[in-house]
């Protein structure tokens, strides 16, 4: 029996002024909400780097000007990238990332998104491992959505009907778990970055 095989996607937008971090932007201007994100893009990177598991990174849109993409982009240095496909919602561009994942033949997929400061190489790696015991892992956001999601197995029900970017989601998402018979594990909850509110809450618990 062959060894399970992991697979990490990333999404993620381009560094580019005044397309990121719009609620930041909102309230810092897109000049500081353009470089918080680049912030947040190395943090990333560096724990996806670490933990060396296989990754693609699935770019919001594509970049400008045109490039080839057998060649890494700046942000992710070594790292396959591709860009999502238009779709309904962010639940439907999830899905299909993950679909693409397991006809490529990984057995375990976890997805990320570029917003917490907090991920860390160690906590890639534990997804991974919690995935030989469990039907999917979770990660917390204190928002009320997560930072991670793993499956051994596609499960649309999970993408749908959700009212993403909103606190309703990872309760949303535990319930169809629950619904669907998935035994879940969780990681530590951690804090995104999507507001004013929210980077001072990091930058005060950096100065700690």
């Amino acid at each position: 029996m062959s060894s399970p095989t992991n697979h990490l996607l990333v999404f993620a937008r381009e560094p580019v002024l005044g397309r990121v971090k719009t609620r930041l932007a909102a309230d810092i201007g897109n000049e500081a909400a353009l470089a918080v994100y680049r912030e947040l893009l190395a943090i990333t990177a560096s724990a996806v780097t670490a933990a060396q598991v296989p990754a693609t990174v699935w770019l919001a849109e594509a970049p400008a000007p045109a490039a080839d993409a057998s060649t890494p982009r700046p942000e992710w240095p070594g790292l396959p990238w591709r860009v999502q496909p238009p779709a309904e919602s962010l639940g439907e561009r999830m899905s299909h990332a993950f679909e693409q994942a397991f006809a490529g033949g990984a057995s375990r997929v976890a997805i990320i998104g570029t917003d917490c400061p907090g991920l860390t190489q160690q906590l890639l790696q534990d997804a991974f491992a919690a995935l030989a015991s469990h039907d999917m892992v979770v990660g917390p956001a204190d928002d009320g959505g997560y930072y991670l999601l793993g499956l051994n197995a596609l499960h649309l029900e999970l993408f749908a009907n959700k009212d993403w970017s909103t606190a309703t989601v990872l309760p949303d998402t535990l319930a169809d778990a629950a619904r669907l018979g998935l035994s879940v594990a969780q990681l530590p909850m951690l804090h995104d970055v999507d507001s004013g509110r929210d980077l001072a809450t990091w930058r005060a618990a950096k100065a700690l």
